[in-house]
Formats: structure tokens, C-alpha cells, sequence
């Protein structure tokens, strides 16, 4: 009986042992089945993506966060530039322009909806990179129309304290040029060709250059004839000269090559044509794709004649043409109509809004039908000149010796006019203009401040058939110096022709030369010697010369005046 009882209470103890196992594997398997159902929840799958969604866009926001913040300047006013190149150094094989925010100083005087319809903060290179020629227009690298909108200097061996890096960023910021000409003059005073330092010249040209890749700007390196008439005369400098520059230059994209200023002097376009045939194959050798502006006759103005026997063996080639607005009008417009008719690039390398002297009245409105007839055929231009000289063309007024950083009060009429210009036509526009009314007048003006007294002769000197005589043609206060400017008028009254002249003139009190141009002058003491240039040694029988003049610079303004010639 105690063995059975045992045996019972053992067979139950196991039955009770396998239902408590059996219960267990239920629950387990039931937990096991319900975390395969919530693992698999849609709510649960749209949880874990909303977080994943709002975590993502954190990161973004963060990342542009830290960019922006990159790109701040430490300095409110200064435009802070990734230099390329420097004065000593070459410039890469390619124009490595990097683009600039907008200065924060710059950004202040702009309303809150100019800075809204600001269309781009970006350098002009970099938003159109390598220039080309596509039938009649400059185009860009998308294929876009181009218009260049330049300023071109004075001579730089003239008025060298215009090229450097900060005055180039005032021409680009608050002018809204896109472009620099670098002119060079080759035969004027101590020209390229005529006695001038030729490294000192060609070093400006390298800065000039180097500056405005820096800047994001394209610059045009402009041989400047004038005086030699043709530009065959120094035909063999010029090849060298544009040689050495496209090499250093090659594969530069910003860099257009000017050939011949102006072409003058009974020149026919059979003989630029000649030159150029020579010259162009010297910068393609190194340059195959650069833009090559070609002067025409009569001061880059007969385009209308070069494009009767264009240039066909090369391509990206540009015709110049010139104007001065109180001089050129309807005459010269008809003839840059008929070459973009017919399918020809024209640039109009150089302009001013005044006299073809460079000086007297602007013609405001003669001007503005000009600036309809390029926006009509998306031409673009060149502003002469960056420069203080006391004459109508200069963008800056004379009384201003600043190089950079003019305010919209220390520009000329001419620099005026030019920014309102710039302001609709350039992607950055001016930043000078905010608030300003546009420079109009039915009436041309003249440059304040100088005193025009142009054609009050103040002397005159005769040796055997050589008659002279100056005539006072501007004057103004530099500081405490007085500035005077003068013009000479030499006439060979004989029949033979005149050479290896001489003028002395004395002016009372002592004296230096700032400027000369026709010649050479020495000053000494009270007086100022001067000798002729290599073009204009000789003056035929009959002939007269007036290209010849000068700016001094005297304690106070002469009483009196006297010159001789011999």
C-alpha cells in the first residue's frame, strides 16, 4: 500500500511538472508571436521614419550653417580676394578667379530691395568665363550675348598710380565695370617705343593684369598707337611685345589682346590689315582662342571700310571703333550698323562722353543714343579714362587724388554718367548710385573744377620760319600747388620743310612738368625746354602742329609768360 501511494504521488508530480512546462512554452510562444507583431507595427515603421526625416534635415541645415558662416568677413568694408598670382610670381596656366561675397561695407549702402534684386555676388569672370566670338556678338562660355563694361586707364606711364589691386576692386564694386583696358602708349613722351622704360611699362601691364584676375575681371592689354599713325612704324616691337605677352598670358581665359589703338594719319585699312596679318599669328602660336581686337582707320572709326576685306583666317576677331560723343554721332553710329549687319563683331574699345580732344562739352544726350544703338546689338564698351586729369574725359574729378575708394561725389560728370550706365548693365551693378539722380542735361558741361580757357593765347616766339605759340587751356588747385595746362601751336610758315625744333618756354616762376604729350621737356628753374617727339620732328612747309602740350605744376599762377623756338 506505502509502495502504490508513492508510485501516485510520483506519477502525479510528473503530470504537474509537464503541464507547468507545457503553460510556460504557451506563454512563450504567445510573448514570441506579439514581438513579431509589434516589430512589424506600421506605426512603429512611421515613427522611425519621421525621426529619421527631422534628424537628416538638422544636418542639412547645420552643414549650410557652417558654410555661410565660412564665408563672413572679419572686416566690415573689405573685400576679402583668394589671390591667384602676385606681382612677383606667374599667373597659373589658367585664370584660377574665385568668386567674392559682396563687402558687408558695400552691402550697407545699398537699400534692403537693391540688395534683394542684387543679381549676383559672384566675379564676372566666374560667371562667364572664356570669351569668344559667335558671328556678330562677343559671347560667354554658356553662349550668352557679352557686354563688356569697362574703364580704360590714361597712359600708364602717365598716371601709373591708378593700377593697383584696389583700385581695380572700386572699379568693380562701385562702379560695376567688368572689365580693364590697359593702355600703353608706344610713341607719346617717353613712349614704349620712343625712350620709355620698356620693363617699367611692361611691368604695369603684368600688374594690371594680375590685379584684375584677381578681381574677376577680364583685362584687354592695349597697344596704343597715336601719334606713329601706322602701326607698321614700330611693327617689329610690337611683335615682340605681344609675343612675350601671350606666352606669359597663354591659356589665360580673361585676356583679350588690343593690336592697334588708333590707326590715323591717311592709314588705309590695306595696312592694318597687313600688320595685323603679321601680329595675330604671334599670339595664336600661344594663344589660339584669346579675343584680338584689330583698330581701323581714321581713329578706329571706318570699320565700315575694314569689314569690305575683313580678316578671314582667324577666328575671334574683333573690330574696334571709337567715339566721343560730342564729336561722333549718326556719322559713325551708321557705320557700326552696317558691320554687325553683315555679320561682324565690333567693340567700341574706347569712348568718351565729350570732344574727340578728350576735353570741352559732354553731350549727354548724344551719349545716351549711343549706349541704345550697342544695348540694340549687345555691344559692349570702354570708358576713357581712369585718371584725375583736368580735362571732360577723365572719371575722376581733378581735385581728387584718391586711387580708389571714390565716392559718387569725387567722380567727374563723365564718372557720374558712367555708373548709371554700369549700374543697369553689368550682373553686379554700381554701388554708387543708391539714391542718385541719373546725370542728364540738354546742356553739355565741363569738368569742374578746372577753369576752361581754351584758345587764350598768352604768347608767341618766331625763329626764321618757325612761328609758336601757347595758349592756356585749363588750370586748377592741386593742394597748395596751382596746375596749369598748355597748348602749343607751331607753324612753319616757309617752303621747305622744319626739323629737330626747340621750344623754351619761361614762365616766371619755378616750375615741374606732370605731364607732356607731342614731346619731350626738361624743367629748369623758370623754365621748361622742349623737344619734339620721333614722329613729329619734322613739320612740313606750310604745315602746322598743335598736338603738342603740356601740364605744370607752379607755386602760384604766372603773371607772365614768354617762349621762343629754334
Amino acid at each position: 500500500m506505502e509502495e502504490n501511494k508513492e508510485n501516485k504521488e510520483i506519477i502525479e508530480k510528473e503530470e504537474t511538472a509537464e503541464d507547468k512546462a507545457e503553460i510556460e512554452d504557451t506563454a512563450e510562444d504567445k510573448d514570441t508571436a506579439e514581438s513579431k507583431e509589434n516589430r512589424f507595427d506600421p506605426k512603429t515603421i512611421r515613427l522611425f521614419l519621421y525621426i529619421g526625416v527631422v534628424v537628416l534635415l538638422m544636418i542639412i541645415v547645420a552643414v549650410i550653417y557652417i558654410i555661410s558662416s565660412r564665408k563672413k568677413k572679419d572686416v566690415p568694408g573689405e573685400t576679402v580676394i583668394s589671390e591667384v598670382a602676385t606681382e612677383s610670381s606667374e599667373p597659373s596656366s589658367k585664370a584660377e578667379i574665385v568668386s567674392e561675397e559682396a563687402s558687408e561695407g558695400q552691402s550697407e549702402q545699398l537699400s534692403e530691395e537693391q540688395v534683394q534684386e542684387k543679381k549676383t555676388e559672384k566675379t564676372p569672370y566666374e560667371l562667364h568665363g572664356a570669351l569668344q566670338v559667335k558671328g556678330n556678338q562677343i559671347v560667354d562660355a554658356n553662349g550668352d550675348n557679352f557686354q563688356i563694361c569697362g574703364v580704360s586707364t590714361h597712359g600708364l606711364g602717365w598716371f601709373p598710380q591708378y593700377v593697383n589691386q584696389d583700385s581695380f576692386i572700386s572699379l568693380r564694386d562701385d562702379f560695376g565695370a567688368n572689365t580693364v583696358r590697359l593702355a600703353m602708349y608706344t610713341a607719346e613722351g617717353e613712349g614704349y617705343c620712343t625712350g620709355g622704360n620698356k620693363e617699367n611699362l611692361k611691368k604695369l601691364v603684368t600688374n594690371g593684369v594680375d590685379y584684375a584676375t584677381k578681381a574677376g575681371m577680364y583685362a584687354i592689354i592695349d597697344w596704343h598707337i597715336l601719334h606713329d599713325l601706322d602701326p607698321n612704324v614700330y611693327k617689329d616691337e610690337a611683335k615682340k611685345f605681344f609675343e612675350e605677352m601671350s606666352q606669359k598670358y597663354a591659356g589665360q581665359d580673361n585676356v583679350l589682346y588690343e593690336i592697334c589703338n588708333e590707326p590715323n594719319g591717311g592709314t588705309t585699312w590695306a595696312q592694318v590689315k597687313s600688320y595685323a596679318e603679321e601680329v595675330i599669328p604671334i599670339i595664336r602660336a600661344n594663344d589660339p582662342d584669346a579675343i584680338i581686337i584689330v583698330g581701323t582707320p581714321t581713329w578706329s572709326q571706318d570699320v565700315d571700310v575694314a569689314i569690305k576685306d575683313p580678316i578671314t583666317a582667324y577666328d575671334n576677331i574683333v573690330y574696334a571703333v571709337h567715339f566721343y560723343a560730342d564729336t561722333h554721332k549718326d556719322n559713325i553710329r551708321n557705320k557700326v550698323k552696317a558691320a554687325e549687319d553683315a555679320g561682324y563683331a565690333v567693340l567700341i574699345s574706347e569712348f568718351s562722353i565729350c570732344d574727340a580732344s578728350g576735353n570741352g562739352n559732354n553731350n549727354i544726350e548724344e551719349a545716351n543714343k549711343w549706349i541704345d544703338l550697342l544695348d540694340r546689338y549687345g555691344i559692349g564698351f570702354v570708358a576713357w579714362n581712369l585718371s584725375n586729369k583736368a580735362e571732360s574725359s577723365s572719371l575722376i574729378s581733378s581735385s581728387c587724388s584718391k586711387t580708389s575708394g571714390w565716392t559718387y561725389d569725387e567722380l567727374s560728370q563723365s564718372g557720374q554718367w558712367l555708373v548709371g550706365v554700369f549700374n543697369t548693365h553689368s550682373d553686379q551693378g554700381s554701388g554708387l548710385v543708391n539714391g542718385k539722380t541719373p546725370v542728364k542735361g540738354e546742356t553739355p558741361q565741363v569738368q569742374d573744377p578746372a577753369t576752361p580757357q581754351s584758345g587764350k593765347e598768352l604768347a608767341a616766339g618766331q625763329s626764321g620760319d618757325l612761328k609758336v605759340s601757347i595758349e592756356e587751356s585749363n588750370s586748377w588747385k592741386e593742394g597748395s600747388d596751382t596746375c596749369v595746362q598748355y597748348g602749343l601751336k607751331i607753324e612753319n610758315k616757309g617752303n621747305a620743310a622744319a626739323s629737330d625744333w626747340t621750344i623754351v618756354i619761361d614762365l616766371g616762376t619755378g616750375v615741374s612738368v606732370s605731364q607732356i604729350w607731342g614731346g619731350s621737356a626738361i624743367a629748369s628753374g623758370n623754365t621748361v625746354t622742349i623737344t619734339p617727339a620721333s614722329y613729329n620732328k619734322s613739320i612740313a612747309a606750310g604745315a602746322t602742329l598743335s598736338d603738342v602740350g603740356l601740364i605744370v605744376k607752379v607755386g602760384s599762377k604766372p603773371d607772365k609768360v614768354s617762349i621762343t623756338v629754334k
